[in-house]
């Protein structure tokens, strides 16, 4: 766009700063003036100037240098660039007309420290190259200048212009160097601030991922008991109508647990650091109870049991990929076949399988299929991922997919080994039907 690199060019000039900054900088600078101003006008370095052109006159240059410097400092946090700029004009000016150093130079130390602590890269640098090579100018113009009364460098003055040259080099250089110190503190404070904001972020994002999942698992599964409860009930009831009693009781209860986790999981989200008690395997029964209240013919095989009491993240994970595997096979399975739920609790791991038989795509109406998904349609959403995510914490994988009709959910869990126990049983015999490399 045109004009688009001027306004970059100004923006790289000038900073943003509070009104109140620019305020107190320019109230400095007509404080420095009001001091530097009757300094100036006192000095007359050229012999009978007063004489030849007035007491007014002779004053200008004094009035001029002493404007100049304090110009550099009113604008040196706003313009850090046209500040030092700015002070190379005066110093210029002062020697032009022969002035001696005076209270005026002050400016250049608060100059060269604003340059070094709140330029950019090029006015940074900018600033040291002008501390060295302004300690040197001004060590010339001392010794060889019009101050100097035309005398020559001799060995006598050179070892003093030698002192005098590395008093102004470290002079100007420690002002540069305490604003590049700053310049450093700043940004290391604003990459730690980056920091801690990006791990945050990061956290509330895990947070609200973990939420959604557990938020995903009770609703879902609790919506799919009831769905199948309520729909077994409405073809039920023609042919028994004391089942819908049975079923509505279901339904209640089922309910009533799905809104105590719900609130758990809000109570959760307002209080984040409040973790509430999360389902273990003694609550697979109560699973599975629900399912078969909905009329499914589950078949649960636990061979063999687990040994001891597995880590509350493993159980979590077996639990909840259980739970949503079961969900999918209320949702869309065909419920005149049964499904299958098999857990093997090895020394190193723990095997998962879920197997049931889909729905076809034109079966008659039956519980829980009111939004059943023909077989080239599997499910492919929040649950499926949520399972992944869930086996993931904990080292795991799942693989889900459809084998003809069967749509088969497998999971590969590890089993840390317990303190002071044996790590594994070396030479198992049972191959694992699900390989870790698979995904």
């Amino acid at each position: 766009m045109p004009g688009s690199g001027g306004r970059h060019s100004v923006g790289r000039v000038f900073r943003v700063l509070p009104v109140r900054s620019v305020v107190i900088d320019i109230v400095i600078a007509v404080g420095f003036l009001a001091i530097a101003l009757p300094v100036e006008v006192q000095i007359v370095p050229w012999a009978g100037l007063e004489h030849r052109v007035g007491t007014t006159l002779a004053a200008v240059p004094g009035i001029a240098v002493a404007f100049v410097f304090a110009g550099a400092l009113a604008f040196r946090r706003l313009a850090p660039g046209l500040a030092l700029g700015a002070a190379w004009a005066g110093a210029v000016l002062q020697m032009g007309f022969g002035r001696p150093p005076s209270f005026s130079d002050a400016a250049v130390f608060a100059v060269l420290y604003t340059a070094a602590a709140h330029g950019t890269r090029q006015v940074f640098w900018t600033g040291l190259g002008s501390a060295i090579a302004g300690a040197g100018i001004g060590t010339v113009y001392l010794f060889v200048g019009p101050l100097s009364g035309g005398a020559a460098v001799s060995w006598e003055t050179l070892p003093f212009a030698a002192i005098v040259l590395v008093a102004a080099v470290f002079a100007l250089g420690l002002s540069w160097t305490i604003g590049a110190l700053v310049r450093t503190s700043r940004r290391a404070r604003e990459t730690r601030q980056e920091r801690e904001v990006a791990r945050a972020e990061t956290a509330a994002e895990a947070e609200r991922v973990r939420i959604a999942r557990d938020m995903h698992d009770v609703v879902a599964h609790s919506l799919a008991v009831v769905i199948a409860q309520a729909d077994g009930a409405r073809y039920a009831t023609a042919a028994d109508p004391a089942a819908a009693p049975a079923a509505l009781a279901t339904i209640s209860a089922t309910a009533r647990d799905a809104l105590a986790d719900v609130r758990l999981l809000l109570t959760q989200l307002r209080h984040s650091q409040s973790e509430g008690p999360q389902p273990t395997l003694a609550d697979l029964e109560g699973l599975y109870g629900q399912v078969r209240e909905a009329g499914v013919d589950l078949r649960v095989d636990v061979d063999p049991m687990p040994i001891g009491d597995p880590p509350a993240g493993v159980q979590l994970a077996v639990f909840r990929i259980v739970q949503e595997a079961l969900t999918n096979a209320l949702r869309h399975g065909d419920h005149t076949s049964p499904v299958e739920v098999g857990l093997r609790w090895l020394p190193e791991r723990v095997e998962v399988e879920i197997e049931n038989v889909v729905a076809p795509a034109a079966s008659a109406p039956a519980p829980a299929l009111t939004d059943a998904a023909p077989a080239g349609d599997l499910p492919r959403g929040h649950g499926l991922i949520g399972m992944r995510e869930r086996a993931q914490l904990v080292g795991g994988k799942v693989d889900a997919g459809a084998d003809g009709s069967v749509f088969r959910v497998r999971a590969v869990i590890p089993v840390p080994p317990a303190p002071g126990s044996p790590s594994s049983a070396p030479g198992d015999p049972s191959p694992s039907p699900f390989s870790p490399e698979e995904s």
